[in-house]
This record gives C-alpha cells, structure tokens and sequence, in this order.
C-alpha cells in the first residue's frame, strides 16, 4: 500500500469513529431530566440506546476474537455512565478496527444468531445500525428541547 493510502479496515474505523463521536457529543447535551424520555410507549430511552449500541460495539470485539456476540445488556445508572461506556467501546473498536488488513476482513466470523460473515459485512452492519439507532437519538434530542449537531464528527 502507498503511503498516505487507507485500508478498507481503517476506513470502517473512521466511519465508525465519526458516528460515534457525534453521538456522543450529543448525548453530553442531553439534560438530566430528560433521561427517562421515549418517542412511543416500549420505545428505548436515551440510556437504553447507549447501552445496547455499547454492546453492539462490543458484538464485533468479541467476533473479531473468534467469539460470538454476547447480547446481554448491563443496564448503566446515569447518563454519564452510559456516555463513558460509548466513548471507551468506540475507543475499543477503531482500535480494532484499525489494526485489521484487508485480508482480515474476509474471514468469517460468527455473527448474531451463530450466523457466519465475513468481518467486513459484520463491521458494515454495525456502522448501519449505529446510524440507525443514531437517526432516533437525533430525534429524540429535538423532542427535548436539544439541537443535535451535525450527524457525523470529522477529522
């Protein structure tokens, strides 16, 4: 590879990095009392959200081990916790990421379900679900009075 050139896995990584810093940096906006708010009656709250992307995140650390994604979810008490446990899996995951060559990214991995994929569909699934679920904070943070920022944080 030239220099100056990046791999696919370090552009997943910053994909990744770049929803994840914007979500982030909204959830510090998010006020305390609103913690609790959902857009419809079953719907996740603001902290319910960030743990289930949390293990998301944490779904391709385990599978770019060889293990399969564990689902379970270890509720955070505050907003801050839950923000914390954001920053570190994203931390964790670009890392990851970035460490990967192309060649890694063909390997396949166990996914949800015990379903096999390679490693790069598996990270291109989590990017999409990061947005996704990403599209209902942004929402959720306008019903409470929060302007979110710009959808992603380049650079």
């Amino acid at each position: 590879m030239l220099p100056g050139m990046t791999t696919q896995a370090q552009r997943a990584a910053q994909s990744f990095t770049a929803h994840r810093n914007a979500l982030t940096a909204l959830l510090a906006e998010i006020p305390e009392e609103s913690v609790a708010h959902t857009p419809w009656e079953g719907a996740m709250n603001f902290i319910s959200l960030s743990d289930h992307l949390d293990v998301s995140a944490k779904g391709i650390l385990a599978a770019i081990a060889g293990q399969s994604p564990s689902r379970e979810v270890v509720p955070s008490q505050s907003l801050q916790e839950a923000r914390m446990r954001l920053q570190d899996s994203g931390r964790q995951v670009a890392q990851a990421l970035n460490e990967l060559s192309d060649d890694d990214l063909v390997r396949e991995i166990p996914a949800f379900g015990g379903r096999m994929m390679p490693l790069a569909q598996f990270a291109e699934l989590l990017i999409m679900h990061e947005a996704h679920h990403k599209g209902q904070v942004w929402l959720m943070a306008r019903q409470v009075g929060v302007k979110p920022p710009f959808f992603m944080q380049m650079g």
